[in-house]
């Protein structure tokens, strides 16, 4: 491995810390990059090198960047309904702050980088499963500040020669299996988590429409283990090593699961019944977002290793247990 030096933007977050972890048990020597507004403390693990620092401080992150050999680029805001109500702060950090990033890795030389993009640079899609090629077209500042990125690091490999990976996440859910990591959001906007929430404090969690044309009336998404995520960016790490060009990929694992069908999970791990409401649709949510990864399958060598939505619950409901039981941070 010629990577050896990684710096991983926002690796105090949910998944940029799960990502820290795989990569330290691979052997790479991590730095973290994280202003802690949304990250955790708590989260940055023993072994890597962390910095507190905003993505906007451009000569302090070129000054933390010299040495290194690839970025992973976590550090973004990803409230849609945040990003609808401000969108100035969404572009400032998530645009503002990726294009500083870039500037600081040209100074010091560093031209690999995976970024954490968003299946909401498709917005609503008009095929399922969805593939790389089809048509961008954004429904949220959050999904456009996303696809902004995107063009940049295109040009930016057109002339600066940076090559990256983009991976277009859809629903991250689950938790490191031994309860180390999980999902501490806040607020919480995930599905997975606050059904669980709900089953502790017996506070009903909400479903937003049970009208969309689905077969049991909920949206469908594709659910995909924070695990899996993690592998599909070291996957990313070593097919740019290996002379990989840039690219984008869609990350998920092409199957699709209703909200109904998440919650009958949830109570068959916990053997709790869910308290929940349903309440009207979120707008902008479409029926149905399903990946198709094969791109990342066929050039990455990458395959989800969680394929069933229980196994998700598991490790989520585990972290979860853990957290409860452990005294306040």
């Amino acid at each position: 491995m010629s990577l050896k030096k990684i710096l991983v933007t926002g690796g105090a977050g949910y998944i940029g810390s799960h990502t820290v972890l795989r990569l330290l048990e691979r052997g790479y020597k991590v730095s973290v990059v994280d202003n802690l507004e949304r990250g955790f403390h708590h989260n940055v693990l023993e072994g890597s090198v962390f910095h507190k620092l905003d993505l906007a401080e451009t000569d302090k992150l070129a000054e933390v960047l010299e040495g290194q050999d690839a970025v992973i680029h976590f550090a973004a805001w990803t409230l849609v309904g945040e990003s609808m109500a401000q969108p100035e702060i969404y572009f400032g950090n998530n645009v503002g702050g990726s294009l500083s990033l870039l500037k600081a890795m040209l100074r010091a030389g560093v031209k690999k980088l995976v970024f954490s993009s968003s299946a909401a640079v498709y917005g609503i899609p008009k095929e399922s499963p969805i593939v790389e090629s089809c048509p961008e077209a954004p429904v949220n500042p959050y999904g456009e500040s996303k696809r902004m990125v995107e063009i940049m690091l295109r040009w930016f490999d057109q002339i600066h020669e940076l090559r990256s990976a983009s991976l277009r996440y859809f629903n991250a859910a689950g938790a490191d299996p031994q309860g180390r990591l999980g999902e501490e959001h806040d607020p919480e906007t995930h599905l997975i988590p606050l059904l669980l929430r709900a089953v502790e404090t017996g506070q009903p969690a909400t479903i937003f429409g049970d009208d969309y044309p689905t077969p049991d009336g909920t949206c469908i998404r594709d659910y995909i283990h924070v695990n899996d995520l993690a592998e599909a960016h070291i996957r990313a790490l070593e097919w740019l090593d290996g002379g990989g060009a840039t690219g984008q990929y869609n990350v998920g694992t092409g199957q699709g699961h209703s909200v109904r069908e998440v919650l009958a999970a949830v109570e068959a791990v916990t053997g709790v019944k869910v308290p929940h409401t349903v309440g009207p649709r979120r707008a902008g949510d479409p029926p149905v977002l399903v990946a198709n990864p094969e791109k990342l399958r066929r050039t990455l060598g990458w395959k989800p290793q969680y394929t069933g939505l229980r196994g998700i619950v598991e490790t989520a409901w585990n972290f979860a247990r853990r957290r409860a039981a452990a005294p306040q941070r």
